[in-house]
């Protein structure tokens, strides 16, 4: 890199750190990192995006919601005008509004589940700035797990003790790289996903790590619907399994270990709890269904020899087995991730370098990096009054349902009754499923209030908006401890004159409630990132650790700090001296079979690894229906930058892509580039067809974050191509409530007429 670049200041987002180029005070070049080694383009699309049409640059208000004080005419919330206001009005609007919500039904009636990944930065996180606010006021209605992985996130607290145990010391790739033979990834280990990670990123890991592995002999097995969810050039064995079947075949593989006397009985009594049943399960002792390589084969289409040599294989090997986020993202979507860690656990490597199992490499930049985890304080959030909560994705149910109860994790809870909805740093009109069911429910707050900085979907539902900068356009701190870079980020663009950072408008906000010297402390947003930043630093001290105090640390730009010098394998402490080192489980071992869950009585999950029908599945579904997988796109993060030039450059003909294999096209007269049509009794999406032989017949592959476009002379119809209108809004179990879009069935035509809808 020239020393020019090396002089342009530096910024950072959750795709990666870049080098700012402006002209004239106006932004036109993010160019990469000089320490990463595989940067992604992604970041180019904010090039043109910040002074763009879609670009919000005062407050606005509903209009029908200032005309019906009363009724707020929320029938008209999505597509009404808006009215701009100055902040003073906004403000007067929105502290008005949060006193009479309090004063008629308490703050219990607040929800502000705010789900996104917003920010790299660690101070302007728009979530923690709401969250701030609205506890001073007197707290506010949250949510639990993520829609990643809540299913996993949940069971894997029965199994190991938690989805920090579980994955917080994932086996680094440096050891994979020296240690492991087999690496068999359930959903595949797509490095696109790996692009990303949760508060930035210095230094892209995966691709090479991949190919490092790969050329110390490391077998790769590619276990997904899709062959490219793996890097062509690790040569992957590909088994195309039938999507949402992956339990079957774990336990296909399970039951050849089982018979052939390969598992590790040792290992299994000193580690683990309730292997008896849950072999009595195998071998159908418990319910008369051996679950063999053949009953396997029935079910995931995967040929039984070919299960009975990878399980032969993986015996005789050192093998990791990785598991997708994904894979819990389906009905039943608790039991792949425990199936995976009894799977390893009859192995018998778990602890073991290049053994065991990692749930989530690729998921994100993180997963399997070689990091000393540093931990900087976030803005203090204080203590939320309200204790009600649900999970993340039952949002929709919350709105309709408000009073009545729902299961979760062995308690019966019950919905509050959500009068205000305030939502910043995220967009549920694109992680929600059933789009149309959760627009129907959106009209049901009386008041919606959003901090965005474009105009999505979500912002387009609110009846007040509150436009806010974006990372490029404010100085912070990429500090998030996943990654071993720190990063100060400078202010790279000018914002608009009208818009605020959500520090700003929360501040605002306050002081209009007499509540600022609460929410700001005295402290500016400069002052707040010091101490953040110097409170961990302090912390990292105290490990040994040295970094720079603030001042240098802006001098430099960043700051990385080295990789431990011994290799991190998952749980081998615990494998070294279980009694000294238990797991956080009423066992303190790996519970193959889980009491607690089985004094829950659940019927759709069981007290161990089991394979129960998907709601809906290739094994049962008619002749012209197809899999949906909507997988995370290669374009965007989510649905950010959507309207950027990167995810326009990649829609055909101005329509997002759907992947389609070419007998299954064949079969419906549908040709590459055509516009088409995918419909289920939920809605119907456009999209142009994309033939690719690298999918399995019988799926489709849409990816998520095409901004929810419903046509206005036909609701049910996104013109954009967002899945999300297909998929179901249906807990993947009572356990977790989790998101279940990957089981998903629709039927694909030709689109009749021509052009855009209008």
């Amino acid at each position: 890199m020239t020393d020019a670049r090396s002089r342009m200041p530096l910024t950072a987002m959750h795709w990666g750190t870049y080098r700012a180029e402006t002209r004239d005070g106006r932004l036109c070049a993010l160019h990469p990192f000089e320490m990463d080694v595989d940067p992604s383009p992604i970041a180019g699309g904010y090039i043109g995006a910040l002074d763009a049409d879609s670009r919000i640059t005062t407050p606005m208000v509903r209009q029908g919601w200032l005309q019906d004080p009363q009724g707020r005419d929320r029938e008209r919330r999505g597509a009404d005008s808006f009215v701009a206001v100055s902040w003073d009005e906004a403000e007067r609007l929105v502290a008005q509004e949060l006193l009479r919500v309090r004063q008629a039904h308490g703050c219990g009636a607040i929800y502000a589940g705010s789900y996104g990944w917003a920010s790299a930065g660690r101070f302007h996180h728009p979530q923690g700035h709401l969250r701030r606010f609205l506890n001073l006021l007197g707290g506010h209605v949250g949510s639990k797990n993520t829609y990643s992985l809540a299913a996993g996130e949940v069971i894997t607290k029965y199994a190991v003790g938690g989805f920090d145990v579980a994955a917080g010391g994932t086996t680094d790739w440096r050891t994979l790289v020296a240690h492991c033979e087999t690496l068999v990834a359930f959903g595949g280990m797509r490095v696109t996903n790996g692009q990303i990670s949760q508060g930035g990123c210095g230094r892209h890991r995966q691709r090479e790590a991949m190919q490092q592995a790969h050329a110390q002999g490391v077998n790769f097995v590619n276990v997904s619907p899709l062959r490219d969810d793996m890097l062509a050039e690790l040569s992957a064995d590909w088994l195309p399994i039938r999507p949402s079947t992956d339990t079957a075949l774990v336990l296909g593989l399970c039951h050849t270990l089982l018979q052939d006397g390969l598992h590790d009985g040792a290992f299994l009594d000193r580690y683990t709890v309730g292997f008896d049943r849950f072999a009595d399960y195998l071998t159908g002792r418990a319910d008369g269904v051996v679950k063999s390589a053949d009953w396997a084969s029935g079910i995931c289409d995967i040929a039984a020899e070919r299960i009975v040599e990878l399980a032969r294989r993986m015996a005789m090997t050192r093998t990791m087995i990785s598991a997708s986020w994904s894979l819990t993202r389906q009905d039943h979507g608790e039991q792949p991730f425990w199936a995976v860690i009894a799977l390893a656990s009859m192995l018998g490597q778990i602890g073991l370098p290049g053994g065991g199992f990692g749930l989530g490499y690729s998921a994100v930049n993180s997963m399997g990096l070689e990091n000393t985890g540093l931990h900087f304080p976030p803005l203090p959030q204080g203590r939320n009054p309200v204790t009600d909560f649900i999970p993340v994705a039952r949002v929709a149910e919350m709105l309709e349902r408000p009073g009545e109860t729902y299961d979760y994790d062995g308690e019966t809870r019950t919905y509050p009754d959500a009068r205000l909805v305030w939502w910043a740093g995220g967009n549920p009109f694109h992680h929600h499923q059933d789009l149309g069911r959760l627009r129907a429910a959106w009209r049901r707050p009386d008041t919606v209030i959003v901090n965005d900085w474009c105009w999505t979907a979500t912002a387009q539902h609110a009846d007040i908006v509150l436009p806010c900068t974006t990372p490029l356009e404010r100085r912070d701190l990429c500090m998030g401890g996943r990654d071993p870079f720190v990063i100060a980020m400078e202010q790279v663009a000018q914002p608009p004159e009208g818009v605020r950072d959500d520090y700003d408008i929360f501040a605002g906000m306050a002081r209009a409630m007499g509540l600022e010297a609460a929410f700001t402390e005295g402290r500016s947003a400069g002052d707040w990132q010091r101490w953040m930043y110097e409170a961990g630093r302090e912390a990292a001290g105290q490990r040994g650790i040295d970094l720079p105090d603030y001042d240098s640390l802006r001098e430099q730009g960043w700051h990385r700090v080295e990789p431990p010098e011994k290799p991190q394998v998952l749980l081998q402490a615990f494998r070294e001296d279980p009694e000294a080192n238990p797991l956080p489980t009423p066992s303190g071992r790996i519970e193959i079979w889980s009491d607690r869950i089985a004094s829950f009585a659940y019927e759709d999950c069981p007290p161990h690894p089991s394979w129960l029908e998907p709601f809906e599945w290739l094994g049962k579904c008619q002749p012209d229906e197809l899999h949906l997988i909507s997988n995370q796109p290669t374009t965007k993060l989510h649905s950010q930058l959507d309207q950027g030039v990167f995810s326009q450059s990649a829609k055909v003909n101005g329509y997002e892509p759907v992947r389609i294999s070419p007998d299954d096209a064949a079969e419906r007269g549908i040709v590459d580039g055509a516009l088409v049509e995918l419909y289920n009794a939920r809605g119907r999406c456009l999209c142009a067809a994309v033939l690719d032989d690298r999918l399995r017949p019988g799926v489709v592959q849409v990816s998520t974050g095409a901004w929810y476009a419903p046509d206005p002379h036909a609701p049910d119809l996104c013109r954009n191509g967002n899945p999300n209108v297909l998929t179901r809004d249906k807990g993947t179990s009572r356990l977790s409530q989790g998101c279940s879009a990957h089981t998903c069935l629709v039927r694909i035509r030709k689109f009749q007429s021509e052009g855009k809808v209008s």
